[in-house]
């Protein structure tokens, strides 16, 4: 193996499948899993899937399917499609609904108000979505003897939020999330040890807080919001991450750099969770 950091992180020739590719996190996994090399399939609820191989610069090699992951007929339709036009090589399961209908930022989503449709919307798209894409994917792996999954998880699937970050705010990190997520990483060392035998590889990443200030979606927040010092503040490096920062530990993950490495979570916190 060629010790030269474009060898090591290259993705060329590998074909990839990102799902939840339109949100705040997955433009930016979606675009560094492109300009290293890789042909990408993505999946998203948003009819803004269609643009983005536009708006990366590759239009010629990004294949999007939009699909609402809550019909499962659907998303195991359009993942038979995926197989069957070409083996994946990564898998990158990102998708999670963070709205109000999961119990973020509303008074319902606190621990005490939690429904039932509010958790199972999480564990649905916080572990089953991932189990379901990876059955479909994973099998081709399987048989083909070698393939990388990364699931996007969350640093509350190592510690729980903290009660005094979202005291006297509108923000509410739903007890759901932290569940699902945690279960994601559990997920995770799962394939790691029924399927290292045949080559493939599953890790997470642990993403800590990357507030979405863009002013769109359902979890935006202005620059200027106290809460976004509160989140800097927890940090060892005293600021929030932007999306980018995530790029390096997906490339790491995806590619033979890290051939070697499976079943691990991967923190990417700015230090939140060392102290």
């Amino acid at each position: 193996m060629s010790l030269d950091a474009a060898s090591l992180f290259s993705l060329e020739g590998k074909r990839a499948l990102l799902t939840g590719a339109s949100g705040f996190l997955g433009q930016t996994l979606g675009e560094t899993l492109v300009a290293n090399g890789a042909e990408l399939v993505v999946l998203g609820r948003s009819e803004r899937v269609h643009e983005l191989g536009a708006t990366w610069g590759e239009p010629d090699r990004v294949q999007s399917h939009q699909v609402d992951m809550y019909d499962l007929d659907a998303l195991e339709h359009v993942l038979d499609e995926i197989v069957a036009a070409g083996r994946i090589d990564i898998l990158v399961n990102n998708a999670h609904e963070m709205g109000p209908a999961t119990g973020f930022n509303t008074p319902e989503g606190r621990l005490e108000r939690a429904t039932r449709d509010q958790w199972l919307r999480n564990l649905t798209g916080g572990i089953y979505w991932a189990a379901l894409t990876t059955q479909k994917v994973g099998e081709a792996m399987v048989a083909g003897g070698g393939g990388s999954i990364v699931n996007v998880a969350s640093m509350y699937a190592a510690v729980s939020p903290s009660p005094q970050l979202y005291a006297g705010t509108e923000f509410t990190n739903p007890p759901g999330y932290s569940a699902a997520k945690a279960g994601l990483v559990a997920f995770t060392r799962y394939v790691a040890a029924f399927w290292g035998q045949h080559g493939v590889r599953a890790n997470a990443i642990l993403p800590g807080p990357f507030s979405n200030t863009s002013g769109s979606g359902p979890n935006a927040v202005p620059p200027d919001d106290p809460f976004l010092a509160r989140l800097a503040a927890r940090t060892t490096l005293g600021r929030v991450g932007a999306p980018n920062e995530l790029a390096g530990a997906l490339l790491f993950l995806a590619s033979d750099a890290s051939s070697f490495v499976t079943g691990h979570p991967l923190v990417v916190d700015g230090g939140w969770t060392a102290t």
